[in-house]
């Protein structure tokens, strides 16, 4: 797992699938508001004039000399929800990238978000 004070040290590293397949670069950490832990990073996609970034999960990441090693295949992470590389995550569409993984989604209390960026 990666622990919240490597999070700037693998900015721009390359994102691979459990076969060893490069997804992207990692552009940015997700962590869950309820415990400050990192939960998804952001993937730099695409073609130079295309670039999106797909949303994929932490859980069971593995940390190499630059690259990190995702639990998801290349296909599925593909064809996960993706914002623009200037945007940010609307609240409303956070939900569907949990749904994308079979994931848990668990606002706060209050409605809260569950992912802030790092």
């Amino acid at each position: 797992m990666i622990r919240s004070a490597d999070i700037r040290e693998w900015r721009d590293h390359d994102v691979v699938d459990p076969k060893g397949h490069r997804i992207g670069a990692l552009e940015a950490i997700y962590v869950d508001t309820t415990t400050d832990e990192p939960s998804m990073a952001t993937v730099l996609t695409g073609f130079p004039s295309r670039r999106r970034l797909v949303f994929v999960p932490l859980d069971e990441a593995i940390l190499g000399p630059g690259y990190v090693k995702v639990a998801h295949a290349k296909s599925l992470v593909k064809n996960a929800p993706a914002i623009g590389t200037d945007d940010i995550l609307p609240a409303e569409e956070e939900e569907a990238v949990f749904r994308h993984y079979d994931l848990a989604y668990r606002p706060g209390a209050n409605g809260e978000r569950q992912l802030a960026r790092r």
